[in-house]
């Protein structure tokens, strides 16, 4: 009979850690999306706006990986008010060859946090400048922290500026931060001193208007912009998107729709036609990253299926390599 391997988000914590491998597993996904006929279809998306939630589904088959995963992600961003996290979910793990259940990964999110975190490390890598040292993260979540402790591994960050609209909450997570990672952390009351004279700026909240513009970036910066991943999510100033060089985008088609992509477009600031490469063209080598040090870059991250069956796939075969988590057979 079929043997399903179950795996906790305890389990899954101690098996894939925020490390390189985890990042080039997910770049690897990246890298598949331009070479290889990725079968990834549109995100489902189910909208419960009377209590600030939202819930997603992402797939993706990979060819060359033995599994494809299926991801249920329900963001509740009230959630904090009632001493739960904001993010949750799970993923299952599919046969490619069969359609047979092999993992259920009960993760509440983490992997999820993972691999976006994973995936602002690899836009940082193809297109921030290689001497990045200071770090602006414009929030102070879960996202906040991994983002940032994703660019350490990848950067030489020895300072970072944290700001959040609680100012408690980003002083709290500076302090927590500066001890984790050994840099110097601090937390501001404003957005713009944070951003100023910032190599790299990373967006990780759900904001509704624009909380970074265009005439604060500076010659050679780089962004990250992850947190609209829905129609009504909005943090960077349309204006900064015509001016990058690039704009690059983690799936085109998704970032239309939903993107920071998405409101340039409605604004009037970008064609609607205007093409733009994706990031897994700029990690094969297909397209251009950074034109110059001067350059001004953004990443627009909306969430990619192939992300999730990327840290799926390493994190049943870590598993499986060790014997973790429960078999349950059906």
């Amino acid at each position: 009979m079929p043997t399903i391997r179950i795996l906790t988000e305890a389990d899954l914590r101690a098996l894939v850690p925020l490390d390189l491998a985890a990042v080039g597993c997910v770049e690897d996904g990246f890298a598949a999306l331009a070479t290889k006929p990725v079968a990834m279809p549109p995100i489902l998306r189910l909208e419960i706006p009377e209590h600030r939630g939202e819930v997603d589904v992402k797939t993706a088959y990979v060819p060359g990986l033995a599994g494809f995963a299926i991801k249920i992600s329900p963001g509740f961003f009230d959630n904090p008010k009632l001493g739960l996290p904001s993010l949750n979910g799970m993923m299952v793990l599919f046969s490619a060859s069969t359609g047979l259940v092999e993992a259920l990964l009960l993760d509440n999110g983490y992997l999820t946090d993972l691999r976006t975190a994973a995936a602002g490390a690899v836009a940082a890598r193809h297109l921030s400048r290689g001497d990045a040292t200071v770090a602006a993260i414009l929030g102070a979540g879960t996202q906040a922290r991994l983002q940032l402790e994703a660019l350490t591994l990848l950067r030489p960050i020895c300072e970072a500026r944290i700001w959040a609209r609680d100012p408690e909450r980003a002083s709290n997570v500076a302090a927590e931060l500066t001890a984790e990672l050994g840099i110097a952390v601090s937390a501001t009351v404003d957005a713009q001193e944070a951003v100023h004279r910032s190599d790299i700026v990373v967006t990780t909240t759900p904001a509704e208007r624009p909380i970074l513009f265009a005439d604060w970036i500076e010659p050679g910066t780089h962004v990250t912009a992850m947190g609209s991943d829905a129609e009504h999510k909005n943090e960077i100033d349309p204006a900064l998107l015509a001016h990058a060089e690039p704009y690059i985008a983690d799936r085109l088609s998704q970032t239309r729709r939903l993107g920071e992509l998405h409101h340039a477009i409605t604004a009037g600031v970008i064609g609607a036609a205007q093409d733009f490469d994706e990031l897994g063209a700029v990690v094969a080598g297909l397209a251009p990253g950074r034109a110059s040090p001067d350059a001004v870059t953004l990443c627009d991250l909306t969430g990619t299926g192939v992300q999730d069956t990327a840290i799926a796939t390493l994190a049943a075969a870590r598993a499986l390599a060790i014997g973790a988590g429960t078999p349950f057979t059906t």
